[in-house]
């Protein structure tokens, strides 16, 4: 999953990253709200963490800009801003969640798994499953029949990105959009080969190919 952070602050920016890395997101940052209308509205991503204090452009207009153009991604709003009245604001301008600094990184990462799966009409999964798997985003890692799979970190953002699109069709050209920042190489060959290895760990039915059109997760009649 790719997300875009825009924050300021640049200590507070280099934690975020470093702790959504971890978690198995695709980060790219920007610290100017100028910069985050274009990006925001002109990038694939799966979700948009704002905050409202910035330089060039304040967080409420961007979003503002964003909803009226259409973007239609997840937005999570982080200000040191408590107030009711300010959360009204951000909920009016179309924020689909609101988190108060200081905050504590667990919970920005569980509202963040819980608005993925909101957008993706899971929302009342308290964990992802899908073709007999279920995956726990916290250990990254899958089980099936109370067996644990173990999975490396390419293999987790892989599978969860196609647990939370079951049935669809997706391109190799639309995974990589969506597992990479944009500063990181995308090689095609790379994701066949994460594809194969994890057929050979849940089975080769999990993941359909789709000759010129790409893959899909078995997770529902299509």
């Amino acid at each position: 999953m790719r997300l875009l952070l825009v924050e300021d602050h640049v200590p507070l920016a280099d934690e975020l990253i470093a702790g959504l890395t971890r978690q198995g997101y695709a980060v790219d940052w920007l610290a100017d709200g100028r910069d985050a209308v274009y990006q925001g509205a002109s990038e694939p991503y799966d979700l948009i963490v704002l905050d409202l204090g910035l330089p060039g452009k304040p967080g409420l207009e961007v979003l503002r800009e964003w909803r009226a153009g259409g973007l239609a991604t997840p937005v999570l709003i982080l200000t040191a801003r408590g107030s009711w009245a300010e959360r009204i604001d951000g909920l009016k301008a179309g924020a689909d969640d609101y988190l108060t600094k200081p905050f504590h990184p667990e919970e920005l990462a569980l509202r963040i798994q819980a608005l993925l799966r909101r957008s993706h009409g899971l929302a009342n999964q308290p964990q992802l499953e899908a073709a007999g798997l279920q995956l726990d985003e916290g250990r990254q890692c899958v089980s099936r029949d109370g067996k644990e799979i173990e999975l490396t970190s390419a293999e987790f953002r892989l599978l969860r990105y196609f647990m939370l699109h079951p049935g669809q069709i997706l391109s190799k050209g639309h995974l990589a959009e969506h597992l990479y920042d944009g500063e990181s190489e995308r090689d095609s060959n790379v994701l066949e080969v994460h594809v194969n290895r994890l057929r050979g760990k849940l089975g080769r039915e999990v993941i359909e190919t789709r000759r010129g059109q790409g893959y899909r997760y078995a997770g529902v009649n299509a």
